[in-house]
């Protein structure tokens, strides 16, 4: 179901028009659906209903702390990758037992903590960091259960700046580096072997991929025969940013699931980040003005690619929606862009755009995974507002940063 939706010409998240929030809060800002955020969740966990996963929400998708705080009300865990992102998931009151521990380049601190919060795993990347975490736990009398996380050489068909799982990334160990590493570390007393790791990209949308993977993972089980307690199968399920891109199909990748945990003792992870996140956010902005140059109009918004930066690092295409639906149409191609002094500073070139004018509002849509978090303060501006939808209320969970903060420091 969508909740963000247009209702008699005017957009609306849930039971409010956009524009009642477009001008009680100044613009920019993010503006999110919670009933979205939690139906988003529940379909995820009933696509999967049969093999009862951990799902440990993606925290670098979105780490505002009221969204993680209403993940951890339906039983969310956490997928981290820094000691930042694990101390907001505590704080979120994620328990630690669902909380795993990733990333390629984990510092002496981070594995420290990690161990004393007694996180479900630190799924390592390398021998080095294998050897550093036995060498802290020993410090710390502790035994920690650990994941090795596998580098199969498959690829999503993604973005090549979102795909991991290819032979020439730094992520993961090899398929032999895998074997020889898991058979050193049953050997080391001050750790514990608990799991298999695996994440190849992000925005996959083809059930193939994963097919792949978990066929290499079979073929590593059964010849290292370690009864692993869980495998971590990683997030990347994509989503639809437009009516012309397909979904990834979870019951189908369900169903390979199952089967592939038949007659196997093992609990599946499962690092959703942009299936659950990503349409339930908004980012609102201004028109500034419309400039007119060589038959093309530049709609100028108060929204620069500081504050979503997809477009530019990614070359993602998010739709654009007036707040009020107009029903006339521009002749000639707009193109959205930002005050940014950059060239990249663009959203979207659109022929047959309706009529907007300067002072008017528009909405970027499904900015709800890697719009925030991707923020900066680029061109010494302040980072945005953030707005919480449920129903008929409203309530703003994250405050704009003040110019006064933002040049003191």
């Amino acid at each position: 179901m969508n909740y963000i939706r247009l209702r008699k010409n005017n957009l609306c998240v849930e039971n409010i028009s956009t524009l009642t929030l477009a001008k009680k809060y100044r613009t920019p800002f993010y503006c999110y659906s919670l009933s979205q955020l939690k139906n988003n969740f529940y379909s995820f966990k009933n696509a999967f209903k049969i093999i009862k996963p951990i799902v440990a929400f993606s925290i670098k998708s979105n780490s505002n702390l009221a969204l993680l705080k209403e993940l951890k009300k339906i039983g969310s865990g956490a997928d981290v990758v820094s000691v930042g992102e694990l101390l907001k998931a505590i704080k979120a009151g994620i328990n630690t037992k669902k909380i795993v521990f990733s990333g390629v380049g984990k510092t002496e601190e981070e594995i420290r903590m990690a161990i004393k919060k007694r996180v479900l795993l630190i799924n390592v990347e390398s021998e080095s960091e294998v050897n550093l975490v036995n060498k802290i736990s020993k410090k710390l009398s502790k035994k920690t259960s650990i994941g090795v996380r596998l580098n199969p050489n498959v690829t999503g068909k993604t973005h090549k700046k979102i795909s991991t799982g290819g032979r020439g990334e730094k992520f993961g160990v090899t398929y032999n580096d895998c074997i020889n590493l898991c058979e050193k570390i049953l050997k080391m007393k001050n750790l514990k072997l608990e799991g298999l790791s695996v994440h190849i990209g992000s925005q996959i949308t083809n059930i193939k991929p994963f097919k792949e993977v978990l066929s290499i993972i079979n073929k590593i089980i059964n010849k290292i025969k370690i009864d692993f307690k869980f495998i971590d199968l990683g997030g990347g399920m994509g989503i639809s940013y437009s009516n012309k891109e397909q979904h990834l199909n979870l019951k189908q990748y369900s169903r390979l699931v199952k089967k592939f945990i038949k007659n196997k003792n093992v609990k599946i992870i499962f690092e959703p980040g942009r299936f659950i996140i990503g349409n339930t956010g908004i980012l609102i902005s201004k028109i500034i003005y419309i400039k007119k140059s060589n038959n093309k109009n530049f709609i100028i918004l108060d929204a620069g690619m500081n504050d979503l930066m997809r477009p530019a690092l990614y070359a993602a295409q998010h739709q654009i929606i007036p707040l009020r639906k107009t029903n006339k149409k521009f002749r000639e191609i707009v193109e959205f862009v930002g005050p940014i002094c950059e060239s990249s500073d663009k959203f979207l070139t659109q022929r047959g755009f309706e009529k907007i004018k300067e002072g008017d509002y528009v909405a970027l849509t499904h900015v709800g995974a890697y719009g925030m978090s991707l923020s900066s303060n680029y061109n010494t501006r302040p980072t945005i507002a953030e707005i919480l939808v449920s129903g008929s209320k409203h309530k703003l969970i994250k405050k704009r940063q003040s110019l006064e903060n933002l040049i003191n420091n």
